[in-house]
């Protein structure tokens, strides 16, 4: 098999590429009108102002919001962090009874850490199981918010790992019909998948700029102002975005973030068709080069670009990884020093920990071609067969499927 001349990338859950157009619409803002959009003094500030204001309306856009619900923020994590504890500590400053915030186990650290945090300020963290696909049981969110009430429900539209497409619309009427906040980290979703924040009832809901083809360091929080909802700033300052999170406000980056919201609205799904179409070419070039290779979690509802995929033989997915240095893809696991762990989010699937080794995550993008998926199947199967050679196991399916 012939090397690329340049490495193939496949972790576009991990960031992906700034889109060229993306690029280009920030280029002004550093290089011609570096001002500070909160300098309305004089013409270069209000000019910074406006491209700001003319983003937030483009990021409204993409998830069905008004502009003035967008905030700006330094990324998902950070909104994510606001949305909860920021929730969780206005309402306990009210004096509400409601203590109760719960969310999933295969959420993104950002939010399991930050309900963690919640429960050493006096409320009660639940963390709900999900299914062996990887989706949340309906009746079991039913039942947990009919024992007593509860004060937030956040749940991933995307799953960062395996993929999986959780129903924000049925996650929303339960939340709503017992009087409970609705948050979504819908930072692998949004771009990717459609997202209408009217139809599935958030009431928060968390954007990050890297996740579709825009700059990294930029994110925004969605807050809902029909009912209005609350929140405590994590920080003090000078009172920007509403005096929820205060800063100067980056123009190059948040102009990138509207930019490639744009783009997101006016191609979703032209993107979504071809992504798709090059994972199901690469999953089949893969499957015959690696017999028994299997995909975890549920096979449909998923975003198009992703695959978890197990392989057989008793060989490691940092075993793979070694063999084929041209691929940039990543294990789905958690590095903690020298030591690799299985993901929480395998765990909580139920997965064998020798499947959950056995695990890499593929993210097919924007700027995936064909070639490149044939290369990296192609690689793939060769770094199989080398490790099934060096260990002399036999191919051996990876463990239980879903």
């Amino acid at each position: 098999m012939t090397r690329p001349n340049r490495p193939i990338y496949l972790d576009n859950h991990a960031t992906t590429p700034l889109d060229p157009r993306v690029l280009a619409a920030m280029r002004p803002w550093w290089e011609q009108n570096f001002a500070n959009p909160g300098s309305v003094e004089h013409a270069m500030g209000r000019a910074a102002e406006e491209a700001v204001e003319q983003a937030r309306g483009q990021v409204a856009a993409l998830i069905g919001a008004e502009a003035s619900e967008i905030l700006f923020t330094s990324g998902a994590t950070e909104s994510n962090n606001l949305a909860v504890k920021g929730a969780a500590r206005f309402a306990a400053a009210q004096g509400t009874d409601r203590r109760r915030v719960v969310t999933l186990a295969t959420e993104h650290k950002c939010v399991l850490e930050s309900v963690k945090d919640l429960g050493a300020e006096g409320f009660e963290p639940v963390v709900l199981p999900v299914r062996p696909d990887g989706l949340l049981d309906l009746d079991l969110l039913e039942a947990t918010l009919a024992e007593r009430p509860t004060l937030l429900v956040s749940a991933m539209a995307v799953n960062n790992e395996i993929g999986v497409i959780q129903d924000l619309e049925a996650i929303g009427e339960i939340a709503k019909r017992h009087g409970t906040l609705f948050h979504t980290d819908a930072a692998q979703g949004c771009g990717r998948i459609p997202l209408d924040v009217g139809a599935i009832r958030a009431d928060l809901a968390s954007i990050s700029g890297h996740k579709l083809y825009g700059p990294k360091g930029i994110g925004a929080l969605y807050v809902r102002r029909r009912p209005r909802v609350r929140l405590k700033p994590l920080f003090s300052g000078g009172g920007q975005e509403r005096g929820l999170r205060s800063g100067t406000l980056p123009a190059p980056l948040i102009v990138g973030l509207g930019e490639a919201c744009r783009i997101a609205l006016q191609e979703m799904p032209l993107d979504a068709g071809r992504i798709a179409g090059q994972r199901d070419r690469f999953l089949a070039a893969l499957a015959a080069e690696v017999p028994g290779v299997e995909v975890n979690a549920h096979r449909e509802r998923r975003v198009p670009g992703n695959l978890s995929l197990a392989f057989p033989g008793g060989v490691t997915a940092q075993q793979l990884m070694d063999a084929a240095p041209e691929l940039c893809l990543s294990t789905g696991s958690a590095c903690s020093s020298a030591e690799v762990e299985p993901s929480h989010v395998l765990k909580a699937l139920g997965l064998p920990e020798a499947r959950a080794r056995a695990t890499l995550r593929i993210g097919i993008g924007r700027f995936t071609s064909p070639a490149e998926v044939d290369l990296a199947a192609a690689a793939l199967g060769a770094a199989w067969r080398g490790a099934i050679a060096a260990t002399g196991a036999a191919a051996e399916p990876a463990g239980a499927a879903e």
